[in-house]
């Protein structure tokens, strides 16, 4: 695939990099400063922040920096974050949690950005529908990238050290700078020559909720923070520490990290045969399994592999809603790609900032029905997407209008 698979290759590897440091230094945030509850108030700050973010910075930096340097700037607000844990403290650790909040909502909704337009350049070079190839870019992006789970507990042991060591983010930086190629760069000039009212811009992804389709992909975009949350927090915290241990906890994680990089692959490849409907009942099934087993279950010692079948199977259902759901806002939306990833960003993190904020006060099982909950309104309303997309299909790119001869039916409904 040449160029457009080199890119995505450099970009996995910079997320690969950038989150194998950041993710073991998030995870001990609480035992590195403990003290006044420093780490976890500097936690809350991030995910607000980047709530904040994801309302307004995404668009305006896409738009006028282009997303190769969009990406470098954020990943170096992850870099400061790293430096204010050299020397913690309430003076330096809150303050680069605004910067890397502020980074955090333009990183992804950028990264969603280039890989929906390697992919739709890709699709017009070898003939092909724009989506499959997105689809695909993504499965390999969420192999790397969800590979650091992995990475990331293995060397928990040694995440002291590794928070000393400025050179793992900044090689990220380096990477993307030097190597990853400005697809956009004549796109955010023209921009930026025609001088569009910053207002204009500033707004855009609250404009993008006129489209009836991204206001009823809310709840299922809000459901993937809500089962990531569940997860890491609860799964953790009420199963598995508590009948084995804290020290099961990382291979828990790097059991649900392999499956969820592998499947993420698999899924990106199979999505061209099976399409994306069936992959997204695949993971509702799954999930609904896990939750109803975890009603059922009494966690037993004894029982050591199925601690590593439910963290196996959620993380195989995990790679479906990262996969699917990236691919699916980049399709629908592929005309207001950047407001439609920062609507992703933003409803995303407010899931796991309401599952962040109940978990000490409810008990696992009103989170399980709280996780049902939120998983059934979902899936009922992507239901409601998809007989709108069959009854008034999404304006094809123009490489798809080469493949399949016809032209379209009708444009993205306002």
């Amino acid at each position: 695939m040449g160029s457009n698979l080199k890119n995505i290759l450099i970009v996995s590897l910079g997320f690969l990099f950038l989150f194998t440091a950041y993710g073991g230094l998030q995870s001990l945030q609480s035992s590195l400063n403990a003290d006044e509850g420093l780490g976890t108030a500097s936690l809350g700050v991030i995910y607000g922040t980047i709530i904040l973010s994801s309302m307004f910075l995404p668009p305006i930096l896409i738009k006028n920096l282009g997303c190769k340097w969009t990406i470098v700037v954020s990943m170096g607000c992850y870099v400061a974050y790293s430096l204010g844990n050299l020397y913690s403290s309430w003076e330096t650790l809150i303050p680069t949690s605004i910067i890397l909040g502020l980074g955090g909502a333009p990183l992804w909704s950028t990264k969603c950005t280039y890989l929906t337009i390697s992919g739709n350049m890709q699709g017009k070079k070898e003939n092909k529908e724009g989506r499959d190839i997105i689809n695909q870019y993504f499965g390999i992006f969420f192999l790397i990238f969800q590979s650091s789970a992995v990475w990331g507990n293995l060397m928990s042991s040694l995440i002291f050290e590794l928070a000393d060591d400025r050179g793992v983010g900044v090689l990220s930086v380096i990477l993307v700078a030097v190597f990853l190629d400005d697809l956009d760069k004549e796109a955010a000039q023209e921009f930026r020559d025609k001088r569009q009212p910053l207002f204009s811009v500033f707004l855009a992804t609250f404009k993008h909720l006129r489209d009836k389709r991204q206001v009823l992909l809310i709840p299922m975009t809000m459901y993937s923070g809500f089962e990531q949350g569940f997860l890491a927090g609860d799964y953790n915290k009420s199963y598995v520490t508590c009948a084995l241990g804290i020290r099961y906890v990382g291979y828990s994680m790097i059991c649900s990290g392999a499956t969820n990089s592998l499947f993420s692959f698999a899924f990106g490849k199979l999505s061209h045969y099976t399409g994306r409907i069936a992959l997204f009942a695949l993971g509702t099934v799954t999930n609904l399994s896990c939750i109803i087993g975890l009603f059922l279950w009494k966690p037993h010692p004894d029982d050591l592999a199925v601690f590593f079948v439910f963290s196996g199977l959620w993380g195989m259902a995990d790679a479906v809603w990262q996969t699917q759901t990236n691919a699916l806002y980049g399709v629908l939306f592929e005309e207001h790609k950047e407001a439609a990833f920062a609507n992703y960003k933003l409803w995303e993190s407010v899931g796991f900032v309401i599952a962040f904020g109940y978990s000490n006060y409810l008990c696992v099982d009103v989170k399980l029905y709280v996780v049902l909950a939120v998983l059934v309104v979902g899936m009922v309303l992507y239901g409601c997407v998809e007989y709108i997309e069959y009854k008034n299909p999404t304006a094809c790119t123009e490489n798809e209008l080469e493949v399949e001869k016809k032209p379209s039916i009708a444009q993205s409904i306002l």
